[in-house]
């Protein structure tokens, strides 16, 4: 069996009692970074073999994950902070072990859009999340698409890309469209900037951004 383990976004709290009680029996645990996650796991003293899984190397090692699944090893997947799969490596592994039929079970937990977008002031009842936005190619032709779309929209994006981004946001969707942008979610210095696209973009050019970060924008009004 695969678990897919969702890990906190910060505050080592948020973690699920089931979620610690998976890791504590599974055989092997996959990480996106050893380091990272041996400090979660030092706190809660689980002691596990670590496996490092991430994007870099995913494609060379999937196979021979699923054949030690397949031979009767049970794993557990977590990434640095939230729920595999969001924005982090999980789909692929999850693919082939449907494909082996290796069961998998996917825990409940902490996924960093939930928080930002119930707290945002911006509706809840129907939304879309975009990830990460394409770099380069594709960026263009997608901004123009989401301009049109009525629904919450939710992407992710880095401190030394979050100007940049607002303000190309302020020139597809209009500057005066609401937006909330969430970073250091769950920490000590958590922050939830509210206001049009111009005005949360001249706040944080006055300021230097840390952490990582979840911008909510408003739909397009119908």
């Amino acid at each position: 069996m695969l678990y897919l383990v969702p890990t906190p976004l910060g505050n080592l709290k948020d973690i699920t009692l089931r979620s610690i009680e998976v890791l504590q029996q599974v055989d092997v645990i996959l990480c996106e970074d050893t380091r990272t996650s041996s400090k979660l796991l030092h706190h809660y003293q689980i002691s596990k073999p670590l496996s490092p899984y991430h994007q870099h190397n995913e494609h060379k090692i999937v196979q021979h994950i699923v054949d030690q699944l397949v031979a009767g090893k049970t794993m557990a997947l977590i990434t640095d902070a939230g729920t595999p799969g969001i924005s982090d490596p999980a789909f692929l592994l999850v693919r082939e072990c449907i494909k082996n039929n290796v069961v998998v079970n996917c825990l409940p937990g902490a996924a960093a859009f939930v928080p930002a977008l119930v707290n945002s002031g911006i509706p809840t009842n129907r939304f879309v999340f975009e990830g990460f936005l394409p770099m380069k190619k594709g960026r263009m032709t997608l901004l123009k698409q989401l301009a049109e779309e009525e629904r919450t929209m939710i992407i992710y994006e880095s401190p030394m890309r979050l100007v940049k981004t607002l303000e190309e946001l302020a020139v597809y969707f209009g500057s005066d469209r609401l937006c909330c942008v969430s970073r250091e979610l769950t920490k000590m210095f958590e922050e939830n900037k509210r206001g049009t696209l111009q005005e949360v973009a001249a706040y944080f050019k006055e300021k230097t951004v840390k952490g990582e970060i979840v911008v909510v924008i408003a739909g397009k009004e119908s």
